[in-house]
């Protein structure tokens, strides 16, 4: 076999590995339970090229207690496993086995307890679009994710929650 038919055929290897999983990633987003989901911007540490939003996804909590013995623990902060649920139309975070869950930070406030998911997500965005994450005082963002059986949600959009209404952002 010439050289330049081993380079197209590891071309083309290549580009059929790539079009499988972006079809895997659609017929996933048109498959799963889609939902909006309050989260909470930081700053970036990853040295990836590109603008992208560094997001914390926080959901309620049902009947969750931290685990002292997790390996991120600190004092002040509880960290517990939880599997990612819907229920009523809303993502919320129920207690998993050790080992079986995603690792989350347990924050309470008053008689409500949330979750934010240690691993955050990434959402990429234009270079020529205005950071999204900066927001005015009475608005809140939010993103609409995917949610797979395991793992993280995968974000699909963002929005801003305003005076109880979402609104979904243009960001093309």
């Amino acid at each position: 076999m010439k050289a330049l038919h081993k380079g197209l055929l590891l071309g083309a290897l290549q580009l059929a590995l790539v079009t499988s999983l972006g079809a895997k990633l659609l017929i996933d987003r048109a498959r799963l339970p889609r939902v909006w989901v309050h989260v909470v911007p930081f700053d970036p540490e990853l040295p990836l090229r590109g603008r992208y939003v560094r997001l914390a996804l926080e959901v309620p909590a049902l009947q969750m207690t931290g685990e002292s013995a997790s390996p991120r623990a600190s004092p002040g902060r509880r960290f517990g496993q939880a599997r990612l649920l819907l229920q009523d139309g809303q993502l919320v975070a129920a207690p998993a086995e050790p080992g079986t869950g995603l690792l989350v930070e347990l924050r309470r406030s008053g008689d409500v307890t949330t979750v934010r998911l240690a691993e955050p997500v990434l959402f990429f965005i234009p270079e020529h679009v205005r950071d999204p994450s900066r927001r005015g005082p009475d608005e809140e963002l939010w993103v609409e994710v995917t949610v797979p059986k395991k793992g993280i949600p995968r974000p699909i959009r963002l929005g801003v929650k305003k005076a109880g209404v979402i609104t979904p952002l243009g960001l093309n």
